[in-house]
């Protein structure tokens, strides 16, 4: 039976699984890092208070898990079981990745010899790790993080995804809308215009489905 401490136990061990706190989960999610305090957990008058439905479905986009594994958790089953694999991924910079000759006409690194990265989630076969320089995707990423991109995923509006045009630039934004005449894209900084690219200048669109923070 559903309940309120099985949602909230489950959270805790989903963090637990992909090695974070609580606070850590709600931040890698995009959501405020007191989310899932255990003080938000009741109102002030000691009614249980549940996550939203859109809270549990970001954890587990950000993690990566799926909802049937979700699902074993509010069950109670499997807290303590060991985590899915751990899947190394090719490591570029950004700045590498803008370079030539790095990419296959299909989006994905080409060619051997890259850093790995091991992801604490699941990824596609297809996915790569991008290291985030600079602070032109402030305030959302910062210098340092890591975004996995996987190419040919789907993407619809609202994703977080990085682009890189046939001038050697790339950029991750968030999409806004996507025709067969151009790419329009909102910036994660506010200090960095919206972009509205024709699609004869974009090489390819990979949706960012992780980020370590």
């Amino acid at each position: 039976m559903l309940s309120h401490d099985r949602v909230w136990a489950a959270i805790d061990a989903l963090a637990e699984r992909y090695s974070l706190s609580a606070s850590g989960l709600a931040r890698r999610a995009g959501l405020d890092s007191t989310a899932f305090n255990k003080s938000k957990r009741l109102s002030s008058d000691g009614r249980p208070r549940w996550p939203s439905t859109e809270s549990l479905a970001k954890i587990i986009e950000a993690t990566g898990a799926s909802l049937e594994e979700f699902t074993v958790l509010v069950e109670g089953h499997g807290a303590s079981a060991a985590p899915p694999p751990r899947m190394a991924v090719p490591l570029l910079g950004f700045a590498q990745a803008g370079a030539g000759g790095f990419f296959d006409d299909a989006g994905y690194p080409s060619g051997q010899g890259w850093d790995l990265v091991e992801l604490p989630a699941r990824a596609a076969e297809t996915s790569y790790a991008l290291k985030v320089q600079g602070d032109s995707m402030l305030p959302l990423y910062r210098n340092g993080d890591v975004l996995i991109v996987e190419p040919g995923a789907p993407t619809r509006k609202g994703d977080r995804v990085v682009v890189k045009t046939t001038a050697a630039e790339v950029m991750a934004k968030v999409l806004d809308r996507q025709t067969a005449k151009s790419v329009v894209l909102v910036s994660l900084n506010p200090a960095h215009p919206d972009r509205d690219i024709p699609m004869s200048e974009v090489e390819w669109v990979a949706r960012i489905v992780w980020a370590s923070q």
